[in-house]
């Protein structure tokens, strides 16, 4: 493979540097023969931390159209995505070097006929244990349960899952090597989670601030999808005739939304950048979500590291572009720390050590 050079500022840091790639990785020690392939501002490659690859409305969708999906996420700088909760096989996508590198979750793990149909895999309490450790060993060490649901019975949001048996799932994940994230709106269903050992929450609208406190204690981690949540005056909308407590419930979710992230933001809960992409949300657009969360008042650089070398750390994965790193990156004509706009842009995008974008 021919040697690459790109040059500009790389973050976090910010520092002006030649950046060269061999063999698709990073180096600083010129090569003979490199090629310059991008200039600008350098970014490591962006983290889609909630992203449904292989889920539309429906359920599953075809090889063809996660790659289209996948294609569409990578051309926007996202080069590594944690799925939470796909119907689809997507374990192919780790043969195609073109193509994000990818952490599964497996399938949601649901109450029965408490979900979206065909999503995830349905199950009663006592199932619960079992299931959670099938889909620990299915993923690639996360699992997704559904924390909470509309229940038809009660006409309202309510925990999925009795505590004991969200304890004991948990401990069963756990020993399979999997960590555990799940699928929260309220505050009922957050307790028995935290309490239980959880390491992350999706969405997290009913936080309260001693679930934020203990959030904080256990380095558990928050990744609140602002554009998903942004739409609860539309499930409120379709609900109030015949569920009217859910649709009081989520619109009172919805007024605090703000003040609960930036209450998780002044607690210090270590949060993260998911667009929910899939099922009824679109995929390529993680700028989109960052600017939403910058925009609820969350700070430029707070925002992009959450998005990028934060996000990689808490993933597991090189946080930086230092020495002998693999060379994933993304190159921007303007500093994005300064105008996060510019993250609809990228000049480059370099997956693998290939300009892929």
């Amino acid at each position: 493979m021919s040697a690459l050079r790109f040059s500009g500022p790389v973050l976090p840091d910010g520092e002006s540097r030649e950046v060269y790639v061999v063999d698709g990785r990073i180096t600083y020690e010129r090569p003979a023969g490199a090629e310059l392939a991008g200039e600008g501002w350098i970014v490591p490659g962006l983290v889609d931390a909630h992203n449904h690859l292989g889920l539309e409305d429906g359920g599953a969708v075809d090889d063809a159209e996660i790659e289209r999906t996948a294609i569409l996420d990578r051309d926007n700088g996202v080069l590594l995505t944690r799925d939470c909760g796909s119907p689809a096989d997507t374990r192919w996508v780790h043969e195609r070097d073109d193509l994000p590198r990818l952490i599964r979750c497996g399938r949601h793990v649901a109450r029965t006929q408490r979900y979206l149909r065909n999503y995830g895999q349905e199950v009663e309490p006592d199932a619960l244990p079992d299931t959670l450790g099938e889909q620990a060993q299915a993923g690639d060490g996360w699992v997704k349960l559904v924390g909470d649901w509309i229940s038809r019975e009660e006409g309202d949001l309510t925990p999925s899952f009795p505590a004991d048996a969200v304890a004991a799932a948990i401990e069963v994940a756990h020993a399979n090597g999997a960590k555990v994230t799940a699928h929260c709106f309220g505050a009922d269903s957050l307790g028995p989670l935290l309490d239980a050992g959880i390491d992350c929450i999706e969405h997290g609208t009913g936080l309260t601030a001693a679930h934020l406190e203990q959030m904080v204690a256990h380095g558990v981690a928050l990744v609140p999808t602002v554009l998903q949540t942004s739409k609860f005056p539309e499930f409120v909308s379709a609900a109030r005739d015949k569920f009217p407590a859910y649709s009081a419930t989520m619109e009172s979710l919805y007024a605090t939304r703000r003040e609960v992230l930036m209450n998780a933001y002044d607690a210090g809960v270590a949060m993260f950048v998911g667009s929910d992409g899939g099922g009824s949300a679109r995929h390529g657009v993680l700028h989109e979500e960052i600017l939403a969360m910058a925009a609820m008042g969350l700070p430029n650089d707070y925002v992009l590291g959450a998005a990028s070398w934060r996000g990689r750390a808490w993933l597991g994965w090189n946080p930086g572009l230092d020495e002998g790193d693999p060379a994933d990156f993304v190159i921007y004509p303007r500093n994005p720390v300064e105008d996060l706009s510019v993250l609809a842009e990228p000049s480059r995008v370099v997956l693998r050590g290939k300009v892929v974008a």
